[in-house]
């Protein structure tokens, strides 16, 4: 918050932190958070906002239900609303907006940001395959409620979707780091589904 020009915020903070925490999450929680600000780190010299960045990061996946098709958008209003509150500059809020939407998988990315957090959100594709196989298992928790036939059909789409761009990454960092063992995965993974 300081590096933004507002002030600390504890009661968003601890608003964050309770979302996170909520029951129905396995994968979508504070170590997915730490995760992403641990590869944003490893990566904060390709970022143009980085402050704006890591604010995204926190918000990205704020308002999770596996049912919902609007948490991405939900989310990405929370944090305008908690933007626009602390008088931050529109063109920023805006920017942390445009960056959260951008973690929704399905849009065109433009920015070099908004190309950075789609590929930090997708490093876990890219993982050790025993880190990759709990993260499907994780995933498949939030999901339980979907009867196994439509889970297994749905989530073959999506990863097929990864597959059929040119690259699953954007950026050549997350190319050359990931995307052989995103590949790898992600076909295994739909050879058993």
């Amino acid at each position: 918050m300081r590096a933004m020009g507002m002030p600390p915020s504890v009661e968003c903070f601890e608003k964050l932190k309770k979302a996170y925490s909520e029951k129905h999450r396995f994968y979508h929680t504070a170590k997915h958070i730490e995760a992403m600000l641990n590869h944003l780190d490893s990566a904060v010299e390709l970022a143009e906002h980085p402050h704006e960045l890591e604010l995204a990061i926190w918000f990205h996946d704020a308002i999770y239900k596996p049912f919902s098709s609007t948490n991405e958008l939900d989310s990405a209003k929370w944090a305008k609303e908690f933007l626009t509150d602390h008088q931050y500059s529109s063109d920023g809020v805006e920017r942390v907006y445009n960056l959260i939407m951008a973690t929704q998988h399905n849009v065109e990315v433009n920015s070099v940001d908004e190309q950075l957090i789609v590929d930090i959100d997708l490093t876990i594709l890219g993982a050790s395959p025993t880190v990759y196989e709990q993260f499907e298992q994780n995933i498949r928790k939030e999901y339980k409620l979907v009867p196994s036939i439509i889970y297994r059909k749905k989530r073959k789409e999506l990863l097929k979707s990864f597959l059929s761009k040119p690259s699953i990454y954007n950026l050549d960092y997350f190319k050359e780091k990931y995307e052989s063992a995103a590949g790898m995965n992600i076909e295994k993974t739909i050879e058993v589904l």
